[in-house]
């Protein structure tokens, strides 16, 4: 998303931020390479589609209501509520492949997979947003971020025949999720960042709640205090504030000043992965999340000199 900031008095730090903006993109970036724990969690005692229904179906009331209070800009026209039902549509099958995935596998490598979106937004890009070309710098990201990838496909100690299906499916969404991606940046100038947040949310939600109820065979089996915390920080951290705050960020800095820190997702996702659901940390696992970090790394900060 190629949004121009504003020249900014505050000092900038050598990725483009000011030093307190690239505190709060850090920690915003961690909040999200949690997430994937906290879904596994949610998804002990919930479907699959429900999980997703009660997150999604919460966090658009919290944004709406926030959005009431403080006065944002919610009235749409035809052709802005078209294009959100396009995001709606890709938002609701990438989310349910990526439930679906994390469902059959580790939170750790839905985490790692989840992380080379970078690569398939770059490569999507490539094609279909102007400007975007693959130049050597993205070229060397990008094998090392899908070579992280091939990596945990031939993890012996954790993959059996279930997870390598969850993989996959975690490595169908992010495809999915690029062109998502690729499809907010070409529209995104024409939306304020509550709209194009909470709008996808609102419409999938129902969509979520009513595959659960034919697909997920028991929508609700138990609920418990981790469960409840667990979507609480889905519906809250993550699918509300953090979704705001990083589409706001990107309109205000742009996108490869904050995406010059997303290399702190994955790391984040397995070391929560590991401390808080106990997942293995096989040498496959440490090679993959030293690839894709690299990857991230070679892609968004070699010869950075500026933001856009």
């Amino acid at each position: 998303m190629k949004t121009e900031s504003n020249t900014l008095a505050t000092p900038l730090t050598s990725h483009g931020l000011p030093l307190g903006a690239s505190l709060f993109t850090v920690f915003l970036c961690t909040l999200f390479g949690a997430n994937a724990v906290a879904i596994k969690i949610s998804l002990t005692g919930l479907g699959i589609f429900t999980s997703a229904g009660i997150r999604f179906g919460l966090a658009a009331l919290t944004l709406l209501l926030w959005a009431r209070l403080t006065g944002k800009p919610l009235a749409i026209n035809r052709l802005q509520l078209g294009r959100l039902v396009i995001l709606a549509v890709l938002f609701f099958i990438q989310l349910s492949l990526f439930y679906s995935g994390l469902s059959r596998t580790t939170a750790s490598h839905g985490t790692l997979i989840a992380n080379i979106l970078p690569f398939v937004v770059m490569i999507l890009a490539h094609y279909f947003i102007p400007g975007d070309a693959i130049n050597m710098k993205k070229m060397l990201g990008l094998v090392l971020g899908f070579g992280g990838v091939v990596i945990l496909f031939i993890d012996g100690v954790t993959l059996t025949n279930t997870g390598l299906t969850g993989d996959l499916l975690v490595l169908l969404a992010v495809l999915i999720w690029g062109g998502h991606v690729v499809y907010i940046k070409k529209i995104n100038a024409d939306f304020h960042p509550v709209q194009i947040s909470l709008y996808p949310m609102l419409m999938a939600a129902p969509l979520f709640l009513v595959s659960g109820y034919f697909f997920d065979g028991q929508m609700i089996r138990y609920f418990d205090s981790a469960i409840i915390q667990s979507l609480l920080y889905q519906i809250f951290v993550t699918a509300s504030f953090g979704i705001v705050a990083w589409n706001t960020m990107l309109k205000k800095f742009g996108a490869t000043a904050l995406h010059s820190f997303i290399f702190v997702m994955p790391v984040s996702g397995v070391f929560f992965g590991v401390s808080l659901l106990g997942e293995p940390l096989t040498t496959n696992l440490l090679l993959s999340i030293c690839l894709v970090v690299a990857g991230l790394l070679a892609v968004n900060r070699l010869g950075n000199g500026r933001h856009r």
